[in-house]
């Protein structure tokens, strides 16, 4: 099977490439922004662990599932600087001192549960490896990142946002990850095998968190809402429901599509490609109307 993307994106900058038009000609996009694969060399050089413990950062393969809606002309945005240079799903400011070496003493940080853990904008920690790097990067270094990589991408997608609720009436975002296979809720209820997020309905309407729910569903999915998962800063930034913005993040068990290592493509991708497709189909035929209904409702 051809892993390759299924055609050359239409623009291609160092943050992103971007599949389908710029100005979207449905209501419907799509941000892949943890699966990015290509370590240069100086990333691996200033580690202190193997590129492959890199590598669980990733959402791995996530940008697979949305090949069949880049060949269908969906507006597609995928990262190209991997979770390990830098995580376009935090603030810009969600920075862990001290992963800075000459931090300024008026930085403007703030924190977070994902920072205390290890996970801000640039990871630090994950299990079973305390320290990923060998010593802080320079204020400079980490500037030179949010400028050229978090916010071309968040800039992008807010335009595309805008532009596709002005065309459309209304945008709708799908946020697109992957997760380690979560434990069964008990009650002899099966694990979710997908999790949907909308900040607990400030992010989105109810009405399309349902609908995406009723799809998956509808695939034979377990699907949980908001939880362990409710979405982060890239749902949070861009869904504005009461302007028409709505954005959804898709956390998808890798275990249902990767291979038996959760390294490799397996062979559940052609169904989950299928979940995905119809999802987007489903969102994007939604009409506008001006009494969608909030989840707080």
């Amino acid at each position: 099977m051809d892993y390759s993307a299924p055609r050359a994106p239409t623009h291609s900058e160092t943050a992103f490439d971007l599949y389908g038009p710029a100005i979207p000609d449905r209501p419907v996009l799509i941000s892949v922004p943890h699966a990015a694969r290509a370590y240069d060399k100086d990333l691996l050089a200033a580690a202190r662990v193997s590129s492959s413990i890199l590598h669980r950062l990733e959402d791995r393969w996530a940008d697979l599932l949305v090949h069949p809606l880049i060949a269908q002309g969906f507006t597609v945005i995928v990262a190209r600087a991997p979770r390990a240079l830098i995580d376009l799903n935090r603030h810009e400011r969600e920075i862990d001192p001290g992963m800075i070496a000459d931090l300024p003493r008026d930085a403007p940080l703030q924190s977070s549960a994902k920072l205390r853990g290890g996970l801000g904008l640039f990871p630090r920690r994950l299990p079973g490896a305390h320290e990923l790097w060998r010593g802080p990067m320079r204020w400079a270094e980490a500037r030179h990142r949010i400028e050229t990589l978090h916010r071309p991408y968040h800039a992008a997608l807010g335009q595309m946002m805008a532009d596709a609720r002005d065309a459309h009436g209304h945008a709708i975002l799908i946020d697109m990850h992957s997760m380690p296979p979560l434990a069964p809720t008990g009650a002899g209820q099966p694990a979710p095998g997908m999790v949907l997020g909308d900040r607990f309905g400030r992010s989105a309407s109810g009405r399309l968190i349902m609908l995406a729910a009723d799809v998956a569903a509808s695939h034979g999915l377990t699907v949980a809402q908001n939880h362990p998962y409710a979405g982060d800063h890239l749902i949070d930034r861009h869904g504005r429901p009461e302007h028409g913005l709505h954005a959804l993040q898709v956390e998808i068990d890798r275990v249902l599509y990767l291979d038996a290592t959760l390294d490799r493509p397996g062979p559940g991708v052609a169904r989950m490609q299928a979940v995905v497709t119809r999802m987007a189909q489903a969102l994007a035929a939604e009409l506008p109307r001006a009494g969608y209904a909030l989840a707080a409702e």
